[in-house]
């Protein structure tokens, strides 16, 4: 975020700003506080692949024993197929047993969350309101870290 705060005052404000291999959704909401358009980045197909998923309430890795009789969804606040049709504790039995389907679908869901992600930061800022995104945005992430810290 420093180079961020150094750099994109002096880049031209008619033209797209690219930022390449950046991923962590934080980073995405920070990056779009400082002035950058676009994004690309593996992140959410990598972490889907091993297992991890990204969620309103922050990262998750679907490894993790917590899950296994869990029949919560992986992110309540997310209507994407995964997250409507199938519990943590089933995609967690697929990532034990080494089912390709687990992958499959946490990258699924990992795809979707950074398209819904990204539409809701557009739409904050086509009504005045990414600092208020941005806001609510970090206080879900820290939320979800206390409830996380809380279970282990």
């Amino acid at each position: 975020f420093d180079v961020l705060d150094v750099t994109t005052p002096h880049l031209p404000e008619d033209k797209p700003r690219y930022l390449m291999g950046v991923g962590k959704p934080e980073d995405l909401v920070g990056a779009v506080l400082r002035g950058v358009d676009m994004f690309d980045c593996v992140l959410p197909t990598r972490c889907g692949r091993n297992a991890k998923a990204f969620t309103s309430m922050g990262e998750i890795n679907m490894r993790n024993a917590m899950h296994q009789d869990d029949p919560s969804p992986l992110d309540a606040a997310c209507d994407c197929m995964v997250c409507t049709q199938y519990s943590r504790a089933y995609l967690q039995h697929l990532i034990r047993a080494d089912e390709m389907l687990g992958p499959i679908l946490l990258t699924y869901h990992n795809l979707y969350y950074y398209q819904t992600l990204m539409r809701g930061i557009r739409e904050a800022i086509e009504q005045g309101r990414l600092q208020a995104f941005a806001d609510d945005f970090h206080a879900r992430y820290a939320e979800g870290a206390k409830l996380r810290k809380a279970k282990k």
